[in-house]
């Protein structure tokens, strides 16, 4: 019989109609080749994080820093928490459930900043808190998972690779640093990295579910629950942020309180899974960051909406609806004026 008829010419056993073919060794290669991507692209989203970051007017919320105390309760204080209470809630995988607090413990996302904006947001604040909370997860991530995955560690059913983690993490202390030397110098060419920076995050996000698909299929073929998680999580975040009126904080700063704590950095979240975890074990929890990342767009969407049809409700009746803590309207004359660029003494 010719074999040659029924069997690969790579073939490495061939006896009758059983062939043996070497594993194919495509997606090991292709899975590289995206770690490699990934960690470039995002340290030019981290990059150009930084260079949105104004030197002395960060140094300014740090000498003051009773809204970015506030911020940092809330991201990393209110997120894991609900993070660890959905998992348990859902009865989701351990594994599963470290993906789950490892977006709980990102920082906040670029895209944030932009919404805070819209939203008549604190801006130095957001971009404050932002690049606070990605310098604070170099400790709070794998703190947090120390203190919320130990009943799943110490029952031996999962192994938390904080060294992978933690190399991830520090890798972008020096892009961010770097962005904010660039922006201290040279503040024009700055501006235009931060647009090149804002356009690689949303291709980045694309890359990974495009290259994501074809490496981890059945990534894609999830429990409903991870589904349900994925949307309520960003809902939690956006609506608890705003417990930052309980600690004085004016309505302006809690927007971009709860806009911080809901928007999380899913690219971020994304590489450190990638390059954290087994390709076994990125088949169960690949597509959770994908996830987070859409409908924290959809909700974020949801709350920009509502807040633009009460601004021109409150408009359409020469009022804006109360900034300050006496609650008292402010006439229409200021209302064009982005409050993220008032100074503190006037809130």
């Amino acid at each position: 019989m010719d074999n040659s008829m029924v069997c690969l010419a790579n073939a490495t056993v061939c006896n009758g109609t059983s062939c043996l073919v070497p594993d194919s060794n495509f997606n090991a290669v292709l899975s590289t080749v995206l770690s490699a991507v990934l960690t470039i692209l995002l340290a030019l989203v981290m990059f150009s994080m930084g260079c949105n970051v104004e030197l002395k007017k960060f140094l300014g919320h740090i000498k003051r820093p009773w809204g970015i105390c506030v911020g940092f309760l809330c991201q990393f204080g209110i997120m894991p928490l609900t993070g660890f209470i959905l998992s348990v809630a859902f009865d989701i995988m351990p594994i599963q459930a470290v993906v789950v607090l490892i977006m709980g413990c990102c920082p906040g996302g670029t895209a944030s900043n932009i919404l805070a904006y819209w939203v008549d947001g604190d801006m130095d604040l957001s971009v404050s808190m932002t690049t606070c909370s990605t310098l604070l997860a170099l400790g709070m991530m794998p703190l947090c998972l120390l203190i919320y995955t130990k009943m799943w560690v110490d029952s031996g059913m999962i192994v938390i690779p904080y060294d992978n983690i933690g190399i991830s993490l520090v890798a972008l202390v020096v892009p961010v640093s770097l962005g904010m030397y660039v922006n201290h110098k040279w503040p024009q060419k700055a501006k235009i990295i931060l647009k090149i920076g804002s356009i690689t995050g949303a291709l980045l996000i694309v890359l990974i579910a495009v290259v994501g698909g074809v490496l981890y299929q059945s990534a894609w073929i999830i429990q409903p629950r991870l589904w349900i998680i994925g949307t309520i999580f960003p809902i939690a975040g956006y609506s608890l942020g705003f417990l930052a009126r309980i600690a004085g904080q004016s309505w302006h700063r809690c927007r971009t309180v709860a806009l911080e704590t809901g928007m999380q950095n899913t690219q971020l979240c994304s590489t450190i899974v990638q390059l954290s975890f087994t390709p076994e074990e990125l088949n169960l929890i690949f597509t959770f960051p994908l996830i987070y990342s859409i409908f924290q767009i959809i909700a974020a969407a949801l709350f920009l909406a509502v807040y633009v049809v009460y601004k021109k409700y409150y408009r359409k009746n020469n009022v804006e609806f109360p900034e300050g803590r006496d609650n008292e309207p402010v006439p229409k004359s200021s209302f064009q004026v982005n409050e993220g660029f008032q100074p503190d003494e006037k809130q």
